[in-house]
């Protein structure tokens, strides 16, 4: 390890963020790069652990004490190196991941965790700085053909393991842009685009071709890709919005937040605004849900130039601190604040709205909510309504942001005929990646429900395995979930 006593000597520091002040009036990423002798020192706390158990938190395995120590010898290079050997795209789990490794982190037992995502995201900005990212081209062709549907991250890390292994790789995407969740659904305060394209750039370098506005199931006929294809891989996501079905829901001004984010982003893409844009500005903003997507609608209504802006959360709001049913290594489930919160709102836990109220008008002018708590009952999560907690919050905007209940089934898995779980994903069986037809391949959201960005990429190199085994009798394609 680099520095021996690297995790007494120097204390966490956050990530360095413009100011409120300034990134409010604009659309810029909110994280600034950290100079290197200060991030060198973060790096310098990881204590090298017998046992590191940063590991067991990273879906990927990805080795964060070589990588800290690689950091503060200054060698950056080798770093990116080590880093890649696991981690596709280090860019987007930099920017978007909420960082699992940090709550497993040993120095987190009695003291803050190493900032591991932090320098993760400076290890990949310095790399694509210096020029280190180079396409690797396959020195061979296999021959055979693989068709992905869906090119969200999964989607992305599976297409660029198989191309490089010699498969002649083809992603659809129903949008007409790359990217899924990544393009549309994440604010572009939180991650540039820039990330996202350049790395797409690299993909086609190295022979992925990908086909915008093709919608499997839709304009495009499953079968016709099975027939041109030696393997099919879905990664549609989990995309199925989870809706609140309550007295009032046919109002005007209530969205899901699916709807809400897409706008904004291809404004900021360069779009023309369209005619039924989805604008906060002006007006008294209610967020439903308090999870990310809540804080992605937050950050963007607060830059729209909303007026108020109440985030509604059913669940308590969590301690400062790890319960004691909640013990290390475990996820922390503590407060956090993301950097969206920072600018400007009102968050409100335990209460459950009960209807939207009219203007008269057809349009939603409140919302009639109550407190609750929540019980647990034969080992069943109830929320019991506190008497007496009534009372109706005023808005112009309600964005849904409850998350996702699974995969659309109308369309492609509707005509395939694949079997889903009781949650409605798609099952496929963990050592193969195939699901009950044959050579038709799932991962991801899809096939996990919804779930973070690290889990997506780990599951897309998986696959990519399982499907370089199906094709050719073995691989070389690691595979850790």
């Amino acid at each position: 390890m680099g520095k021996t006593t690297g995790f007494i000597e120097f204390r966490r520091q956050k990530q360095p963020y413009r100011s409120v002040k300034k990134r409010l009036h604009d659309w810029n990423q909110v994280m600034e790069a950290w100079p290197v002798e200060p991030l060198k020192k973060q790096a310098a706390r990881c204590m090298d652990c017998g046992i590191p158990f940063c590991h067991q938190g990273c879906p990927l395995g990805n080795l964060i004490p070589d990588w800290n120590d690689l950091v503060y010898r200054n060698q950056w290079l080798d770093a990116i190196n080590r880093l890649h050997e696991t981690n596709n795209f280090p860019e987007f789990t930099g920017a978007l991941c909420p960082a699992p490794c940090e709550g497993s982190c040993v120095l987190g037992i009695n003291d803050e965790p190493v900032t591991i995502k932090a320098v993760e995201l400076s290890i990949i900005d310095r790399a694509w700085e210096n020029g280190w990212i180079k396409p690797q081209k396959a020195k061979k062709k296999t021959g055979k053909k693989v068709s992905i549907i869906g090119s969200g991250p999964a989607g992305l890390a599976a297409a660029q393991q198989l191309a490089r292994t010699g498969h002649d790789v083809t992603v659809f995407e129903r949008d007409d842009r790359i990217g899924g969740l990544l393009r549309y659904g994440i604010p572009e305060f939180k991650m540039e685009k820039k990330r996202l394209d350049r790395r797409l750039k690299q993909l086609i370098e190295e022979g992925v071709i990908f086909k915008t506005n093709s919608h499997v199931g839709e304009n495009i006929k499953v079968s016709d890709l099975q027939k041109d294809s030696d393997a099919l891989l879905l990664t549609g996501g989990a995309c199925e919005s989870r809706d609140l079905i309550v007295e009032g829901r046919d109002l005007k001004g209530i969205y899901q937040a699916m709807k809400y984010l897409p706008m904004q982003n291809r404004i900021c893409e360069g779009d023309t605004e369209p005619e039924k844009f989805i604008n906060a500005e002006g007006k008294n903003v209610v967020i439903i849900g308090g999870g990310d997507t809540g804080a992605d609608c937050l950050g963007t209504a607060n830059r729209q130039g909303a007026k108020s802006v109440y985030q509604l959360e059913i669940l308590p709001k969590p301690p400062n601190v790890r319960a004691e049913d909640n013990p290390w290594p475990e996820w922390p489930r503590i407060f956090r604040t993301a950097s969206a919160h920072e600018e400007g709102v009102e968050r409100v836990y335990s209460v459950s709205t009960e209807k939207f109220i009219d203007d008269g008008k057809g349009n939603v002018k409140a919302l009639q909510v109550s407190k609750v708590e929540m019980k647990n009952i034969n080992e069943q999560i109830i929320f019991e309504k506190v008497k007496g907690s009534t009372q109706e919050i005023n808005c112009d905007l309600v964005l849904l942001a409850m998350g996702f209940i699974g995969p659309e089934k109308i369309g492609m898995l509707e005509q395939l005929r694949v079997q889903l779980d009781n949650r409605g994903n798609v099952v496929a069986d963990k050592d193969t990646w195939m699901t009950n037809i044959e050579g038709v391949f799932s991962a991801g959201d899809m096939r996990r429900g919804q779930s973070l960005i690290v889990w997506a990429i780990a599951e897309g190199r998986s696959a990519a395995a399982g499907i370089d085994k199906y094709l050719m009798g073995d691989t070389d394609l690691p595979a850790l979930v």
